[in-house]
């Protein structure tokens, strides 16, 4: 019975707005859902040879819910061409980010800091608490964290500062200079070793 049911928002396409959506449906670039929100619109279309389908004929001929065939028609309606046939932008992201940029940077920079006394390196787990300890974030599992230190290419084992960066692009400014700092103080500890042992040999020897 959906067949006769009646349109409830009056569509008219002028020749301009016709021919725009024939060419979304035939360039083939457009995006799949784009193609056939146009296609609900020229099938709708009152002057259309042949005549305009309706709702149920509609969701039939294209494989879609009538309910969707009603929501596409009833924006085209109220809102307009574009709120029709595009894809709703999300104005923020469908879930938070646990670790935002500011977080990923502390986040960094504790990697790259001594790890605590009688630890060899870092473990997730000691990441994520201190990031709580820390008041950066309430709550954070040693997995996002693995997460977020795999996506900045940092490895929590270090040798001797209990982190290490690979030089890899940074897209922040902030994180890069982060990087530097770390890659700076592993050389000052390095050499401070060398020379720590240099000296201990002089006066063994």
């Amino acid at each position: 019975m959906t067949g006769s049911i009646p349109h409830q928002f009056p569509d008219f396409l002028t020749p301009e707005r016709r021919q725009r959506f024939d060419e979304i449906c035939r360039n083939g670039h457009a995006p799949a859902k784009k193609i056939r929100h146009a296609q609900v619109l020229l099938l709708s279309d009152r002057h259309r040879p042949g005549g305009r389908l309706t709702g149920g004929e509609i969701a039939r001929t294209l494989g879609m819910h009538l309910n969707t065939v009603a929501r596409i028609r009833k924006r085209f309606f109220l809102e307009g061409e574009a709120p029709a046939i595009e894809r709703k932008q999300r104005t923020t992201p469908p879930v938070p980010a646990i670790i935002d940029g500011h977080a990923e940077a502390h986040l960094v920079a504790i990697c790259c800091s001594e790890p605590p006394e009688g630890r060899v390196c870092w473990t997730m787990q000691m990441l994520a608490n201190t990031l709580k300890e820390r008041g950066i974030v309430t709550q954070v599992s040693a997995e996002t964290v693995r997460r977020v230190l795999k996506k900045t290419n940092c490895n929590h084992g270090g040798r001797i500062t209990g982190a290490f960066l690979k030089p890899i692009k940074h897209d922040s400014l902030l994180k890069w200079r982060i990087f530097s700092m770390c890659m700076l103080h592993a050389h000052r500890r390095r050499t401070a070793d060398q020379h720590g042992r240099s000296q201990q040999a002089v006066i063994a020897g």
